[in-house]
């Protein structure tokens, strides 16, 4: 079934700073109300016979993560020295937690980490890693594999000179070089640390068509599986005082300069493992398009041929196809498959932040299918772009824009969990579109890093979440916890007037 019920959006004709690769957003904008700063906090709506179960998530410029029951009640919490990114809760009851390193030397974009934890049920930290240095850092998401390991979403730094040595164009390479991305594998060992066991880097998989003497020449739609080197939008053009001002409120990091603006040429922002494939997901924000790449393959093979791109889909405009002006992704969050036993099994869901061709903007999550043959390789006709050319279901209502952050995904009784980030709103809704259950999170936070600057730039959006992830109540992870609503319950969000007064 396919199911689109859109409205007219109103406030939300605007181009809001969807990443800190593009600090400005559109003056005249009220942006107080577009993150809800002043909104009723907690539970909005509670329809009967929701499926029983339990909401995870960690606000932005929290050190703390919360349960909450489908009251709104936090039944567990834990607490960390770091803001957080990605949030799991194992089957073992153990937190597992992206944190922002706060003494990372560079790497100034938006959704920077660094850093893994791992705490028991009770909140003991029992396990950390961290890949925080000049060369490399951890961002925005990671995923737990069966086994315990641990797939996490990395940049790696590479200069100018080399950028332009691989064919990348001079007026879209920053001064400071870019940042490509790379999946590693982490085999936790010891209390603090980790062993890295497995690799894939994007760099190697490029194609350019710029400079016949350089390597990997090419046309990109004669190479679907390489990533063209130049795809992407322009450097954005960020002066000074812009800069300093954007700062100032918090919309870039304290440690950002001009040289480093547009360094994150790809901004991924989530990773997802399939088990039975033995394949990533990767959501692939400024390209437009998700990745799928194979882990069944070696570090060295995943350098060469084998480790080109299995399947990726939406933007074929991204390696030299027409743009579909009516189906695809756009600058999109979260990227999941829908487990099995669910309904739409073994497809993938994403939540479209900028809808294929709206406006004015609005976001849709999106489920699609993968074409795959019987062998379980994905289908590409020659010379064609991946399929498919329809979605299986779309969702969007009115005043349904979130233009960052944000995620979705399917439940087993057939609904689908939304994250709105920016305004940590999280809705349930079924597959005629209705909202069951709605809740404005209360919990904000104030994490600073060393300089005294929030670890990440979300002001005004207090109350931002990355995401939040529906717990079923018969999710292993439960089974024994004492599950009562804590006593007194944490202490709701009093914003300042000063937190806020620059948006009035």
């Amino acid at each position: 079934m396919k199911m689109r019920t859109l409205g007219c959006i109103g406030l939300l004709t605007m181009l809001v700073a969807c990443s800190q690769s593009d600090d400005t957003a559109a003056p005249g904008i009220d942006m107080i109300a577009f993150a809800g700063i002043e909104e009723v906090r907690g539970l909005r709506t509670s329809e009967p016979d929701l499926a029983a179960g339990y909401v995870l998530f960690s606000p932005l410029i929290s050190d703390t993560s919360y349960l909450i029951d489908r009251e709104g009640r936090v039944v567990n919490q834990w607490h960390s020295e770091y803001a957080p990114s990605g949030t799991y809760l194992l089957a073992d009851g153990h937190l597992v937690r992206g944190a922002r390193a706060p003494d990372a030397p560079r790497f100034n974009g938006g959704g920077q980490g660094g850093r893994i934890e791992k705490f028991n049920w009770d909140g003991e930290l029992v396990w950390s890693f961290e890949l925080a240095n000049d060369a490399r850092l951890l961002h925005h998401d990671f995923a737990v594999m069966p086994n315990g390991n641990i797939l996490a979403l990395a940049w790696e730094s590479k200069t100018h000179e080399q950028a332009l040595a691989a064919g990348r164009q001079p007026d879209k390479t920053p001064v400071a070089g870019v940042w490509p991305d790379l999946v590693i594998e982490i085999e936790p060992t010891t209390a603090s640390g980790g062993t890295i066991v497995w690799e894939w880097h994007s760099w190697d998989h490029m194609v350019q068509n710029q400079d016949p003497g350089l390597p990997n020449f090419g046309d990109p739609a004669d190479y679907p599986r390489k990533i063209d080197i130049n795809a992407g939008p322009p450097l954005p053009e960020t002066t000074a005082e812009e800069l300093a001002r954007n700062k100032a409120i918090g919309r870039a990091p304290t440690t950002a300069t001009l040289e480093d603006r547009g360094s994150d040429m790809h901004h991924s922002n989530a990773i997802s493992y399939n088990p039975e494939l033995d394949q990533i997901a990767i959501s692939v924000r400024e390209l437009s398009e998700v990745w799928i790449i194979d882990h069944g393959i070696n570090t060295v093979e995943s350098a060469g041929p084998a480790g080109d791109l299995l399947y990726r889909w939406g933007n074929p405009s991204s390696y030299g196809h027409p743009e579909n002006d009516a189906v695809g992704l756009g600058h999109q969050h979260d990227i999941r498959w829908i487990p099995a036993g669910y309904p739409g099994a073994g497809n993938l869901t994403a939540f479209s932040n900028d809808a294929v061709g709206s406006a004015p903007p609005y976001s849709e999550i999106v489920e699609f299918t993968p074409p795959m043959n019987a062998s379980g390789s994905y289908l590409l006709e020659p010379g064609q772009a991946f399929g498919p050319q329809a979605t299986v279901w779309e969702f969007s209502i009115e005043g349904f824009y979130s233009p960052f952050i944000s995620g979705a995904h399917r439940l087993a009784n057939g609904n689908t969990f939304i994250s709105f980030g920016p305004q940590g709103r999280f809705v349930e809704v079924n597959p005629a579109g209705e909202t069951v259950w709605e809740f404005w999170s209360p919990y904000s936070g104030d994490v600073r890093l060393p300089d005294g600057s929030l670890p990440q730039p979300v002001a005004p959006f207090m109350f931002a979440t990355f995401r939040a992830t529906f717990i079923p109540a018969d999710d292993p992870a439960l089974a024994g916890r004492d599950l009562a609503p804590l006593v007194p319950q944490p202490v709701a969000a009093e914003l300042n007037e000063e937190d806020i007064a620059p948006f009035r």
